[in-house]
């Protein structure tokens, strides 16, 4: 399964490669292509949104249901490992960077490269409710740091054919992530436009929160995507002089379209 958010060009590639790979082990694949937008601060922290958009190309059968579980940019799994209710797997995704022009408490402290993000996730479903912990590593950019995920979600139906799950928990920040993110320099305090003056961020739990998803079969074909999600900066991510507001709001629109690569 490939999630892509940006790069267009790639989802020809990503297409052939399934295809190739249908074909040589002589079966079909089921995939679903589209494109989603989010809704999200400019940077954590920020009092101000923006919009992103990125394509999606992702096997059907994605979901709580299916091998791939769609959690966030930055948590896409793939569950390679189920027995007796636990389950474990690789996941990436990608992890938005910031400019110092996003606003005037940035300018002169430099801007934050975005980066891939590899890792792994663990759970173990009770059935009503499934406990989690999730490792996600920046791999590429400035940011080389790692964020760990624990919490639990449930799951529960609306109507036919819908189903919401429910997800809340705390985000633990290791020292360089929140180095790249929440602390200033000596040299950055010089710098500040602001006079900011420096601040170390130590690791720590980084937030807390609570989201909702839900995939919407429009048609056999088509099916929309929804997801929402509340943060509240907490510790020393909260006490940044970067920061204009604890409270960060994330949403998430995608539709996308179901067809078969025949052998």
């Amino acid at each position: 399964m490939i999630v892509l958010f940006f790069r267009p060009a790639m989802c020809a590639s990503v297409l052939v490669m399934a295809a190739a790979s249908a074909q040589a082990q002589g079966r079909s694949i089921d995939l679903q292509v589209g494109g989603a937008a989010t809704l999200s601060p400019k940077y954590e922290g920020s009092k101000d949104y923006e919009v992103r958009g990125f394509p999606i190309v992702a096997p059907v059968g994605s979901g709580e249901d299916g091998k791939v579980q769609f959690r966030g940019i930055d948590d896409v799994r793939f569950r390679l490992f189920q027995f007796n209710g636990f389950e474990a797997g690789p996941l990436a995704g990608y992890r938005f960077g910031r400019d110092e022009d996003d606003a005037d408490l940035l300018e002169g402290l430099g801007d934050v490269d975005g980066a891939f993000v590899l890792g792994a996730y663990a759970a173990y479903n009770f059935g009503f409710i499934k406990p989690f912990v999730s490792y996600h590593h920046g791999v590429s950019g400035d940011d080389t740091g790692a964020l760990l995920r624990f919490g639990a979600e449930t799951k529960f139906p609306v109507c036919e054919g819908v189903a919401v799950t429910l997800i809340g928990g705390a985000t633990y920040a290791d020292s360089d992530y929140n180095d790249s993110y929440f602390s200033i320099s000596q040299l950055q305090s010089e710098r500040s436009d602001a006079g900011l003056d420096r601040y170390d961020a130590s690791s720590g739990i980084k937030d807390v929160y609570l989201g909702a998803s839900t995939d919407i079969p429009l048609t056999d074909v088509w099916i929309l995507k929804l997801t929402g999600k509340y943060s509240h900066l907490v510790g020393d991510a909260a006490d940044s002089p970067i920061v204009e507001t604890d409270s960060q709001f994330t949403g998430l629109v995608g539709l996308t379209y179901r067809f078969t690569i025949e052998r």
